[in-house]
């Protein structure tokens, strides 16, 4: 699926003094990547960049030379879906050996989420905190599920998500890009359908904003992406904006149209 619209907006927030985030998206090949960086003088702003290029290239790449839809025999996963996870273990490579170079990034790395759409799929790679929703139907689900510290706590039943949202150690991640050499990268295989909209975003916004609020706001905009994107990140401002804030929109476009029963074709209807 290759007809897709798709808006990006990153903002520094109110407290930091620069922006470790990046986002990219390539609406002609149905991608979009976001990365919160972390890590020393620029170094979350180094590390967050050489991940949105380098799966962007690999991506782009892979791309235009398979078949993005064929199936893996050996995995049983899509080849664009493999695709995705090599293009995230190239974007850990790279930051790492960045990292390695004494040039004063070391102890850099970022999180990552991407989507790739794809013949009907959405295909969902992440390492870290930032998110991917679906609002479908009127509904918002988280997909991805962060790597980190509260999560663990929240999935051994040491404390409710709710409890999570104001524990002290939140933004501890457990997972990250170019931290480590070799980094294990989630993976999904979702089917998209009309009126689907997906919302990928930093934890800037998602620890400003509630799962409640973000359904609100995406019920009375969704229809415009860029008024949502500009509300989104206006609103998690006026919260206090403690973080920087990205967000990128994707609403996938050019299903076949459902094709008339014959027989209101017959009445002309």
């Amino acid at each position: 699926m290759h007809d897709i619209e798709l808006v990006g907006r990153s903002d520094t927030g109110r407290v930091r003094s620069h922006n470790e985030d990046c986002i990219g998206e390539d609406a002609t090949l149905g991608i979009a990547v976001l990365a919160d960086g972390m890590g020393g003088y620029q170094g979350g702003e180094v590390a967050s960049g050489i991940a949105v290029q380098t799966v962007l290239d690999t991506l782009r790449e892979g791309l235009l030379q398979q078949d993005a839809g064929a199936v893996d025999e050996e995995t049983g996963y899509l080849q664009v879906t493999l695709l995705a996870r090599r293009a995230v273990i190239r974007a850990n490579q790279a930051i790492f050996q960045a990292a390695q170079d004494g040039r004063g990034y070391q102890g850099m790395g970022t999180t990552l989420v991407m989507a790739v759409f794809q013949q009907r799929h959405v295909i969902i790679a992440h390492v870290g905190d930032s998110r991917l929703y679906r609002y479908r139907n009127g509904l918002l689900k988280q997909l991805t599920l962060d790597h980190s510290m509260v999560q663990e706590m929240v999935n051994r039943g040491y404390c409710t998500p709710d409890e999570a949202r104001g524990a002290l150690n939140r933004n501890l991640v457990t997972r990250a890009l170019g931290v480590e050499a070799s980094v294990a990268v989630d993976l999904q295989e979702e089917m998209a359908l009309p009126g689907d909209l997906y919302l990928l975003c930093s934890d800037g916004l998602n620890d400003m904003l509630s799962d409640a609020e973000i359904s609100a706001l995406l019920a009375r905009h969704g229809d415009r992406l860029e008024l949502s994107a500009e509300r989104l990140i206006q609103q998690a401002n006026e919260r206090g904006g403690r973080d920087n804030i990205s967000v990128i929109l994707a609403r996938p476009l050019g299903f076949d149209r459902p094709r008339t029963p014959w027989y209101k074709r017959l009445l002309g209807k």
